[in-house]
């Protein structure tokens, strides 16, 4: 299973970018396909997941009302519209797939993906 993350950038507070995840078609209707971010100096963090198999999407407390998570049954995409950027969303984000049950929490772990693309950087200046 191969993901390629794309879409990082500079920018400034308040801004917006959108984050692409290219996967193959059978990963994309398989696994859930989730957003994480890693801060330097903290641990990974779920942000959110859209799930075309379970035809739903979740978000971590940090990321609703300013993020949405999207995906294309047709390109086998997943995108991250990130609006209202702050400082404190600087980070490196990392798509993953897993096949956790999407009712349990490890859906909202990094525990609960198998297959990590290589990430990219978001930074928000001040």
């Amino acid at each position: 299973v191969q993901l390629q993350a794309s879409g990082g950038g500079l920018v400034q507070a308040g801004g917006s970018l959108r984050l692409s995840c290219a996967a193959s078609a059978r990963t994309f209707i398989n696994y859930h396909m989730g957003w994480f971010r890693q801060a330097p100096g903290k641990e990974r963090e779920f942000v959110a997941v859209f799930s075309s198999r379970a035809g739903g999407t979740k978000y971590a407390d940090s990321a609703k009302g300013r993020f949405t998570v999207s995906g294309s049954n047709m390109k086998n995409e997943v995108y991250l519209q990130m609006n209202g950027l702050k400082p404190e969303d600087t980070a490196v984000y990392y798509c993953a797939a897993g096949n956790r049950p999407y009712g349990s929490d490890s859906i909202s772990r990094s525990s609960g993906y198998n297959y990590w693309g290589q990430g990219t950087q978001v930074t928000v200046s001040s």
